[in-house]
């Protein structure tokens, strides 16, 4: 059984499908892909059914990543088939917590930024949403640094299942 992986954020239009394709790249690239199943969601259903917004789809094609997404929204009885979710700011930590079924299913939920050593305290990605590209872009340097890490770690469950 593959080990799965969801990237949260607010409306799934931006930050966690960046963090989605990302981190799917790098599965592929070190041959983990098989073995490892990435997918994003929205803690709300704004967007449900949308693409991801076209910054988002601009700055993911400049570095070389993918653009197709189609947004949806988280739902609770996920956490059952989930092994790791990941919120992409305490906001959406909090509220995923809250929707966890039980104990065991809210300790699945974790910031994506602790996975980067360099974050500090600062945990959070910040939202691009009503900024620029600038603001996009920074978003995607934020999700490549903490994918490393969490690469490291899935990578170490995975073996550790097998």
């Amino acid at each position: 059984m593959p080990y799965r992986v969801c990237f949260v954020c607010t409306g799934n239009i931006c930050r966690s499908p960046m963090a989605e394709i990302v981190f799917r790249a790098r599965l592929a690239d070190e041959g983990l892909d098989t073995l490892v199943e990435a997918d994003s969601a929205g803690t709300g259903g704004w967007h449900e059914g949308d693409g991801a917004d076209p910054r988002t789809v601009e700055v993911l094609r400049a570095a070389g990543y993918p653009g197709d997404h189609l947004a949806r929204q988280f739902r609770a009885e996920w956490f059952s088939r989930l092994d790791l979710v990941l919120a992409l700011d305490r906001g959406h930590l909090r509220e995923l917590r809250a929707l966890a079924p039980g104990p065991a299913d809210a300790a699945k939920v974790r910031l994506l930024r602790s996975y980067d050593p360099a974050a500090g305290a600062d945990l959070d990605v910040a939202d691009p949403y009503y900024g620029g590209i600038e603001g996009f872009e920074d978003c995607l340097d934020s999700v490549e640094r903490a994918v490393d890490g969490l690469l490291e770690a899935v990578r170490a469950e995975v073996k550790e299942r097998s």
